[in-house]
């Protein structure tokens, strides 16, 4: 569980939220710059959280989509988890 917490995309993910936050705070008018940050934060999330997912399944022995970062590696992914 710890992979994927601390995994960079969540991390990133995390700070350049926190960043957007700390963003709001100010007294600075929300702007179209602001809206199209927040949607660009929110597709990262999203594919961090896909990408995770993909992992835990290719681990797990499923099957995933060809259009996966990792498509290709599910044997490899699943020989690591049988050896543990």
């Amino acid at each position: 569980m710890r992979s994927y917490v601390f995994g960079t995309g969540i991390l990133t993910a995390i700070t350049g939220g926190l960043t957007l936050l700390r963003g709001l705070r100010d007294d600075a008018p929300f702007t179209w710059r602001a809206a199209l940050g927040w949607l660009s934060w929110g597709i990262t999330l999203a594919l961090a959280i896909g990408a995770i997912v993909d992992v835990r399944n290719a681990s797990r022995g499923r099957v995933i989509d060809t259009d996966s970062p990792i498509h290709g590696s599910e044997e490899k992914l699943l020989k690591r988890r049988i050896r543990r």
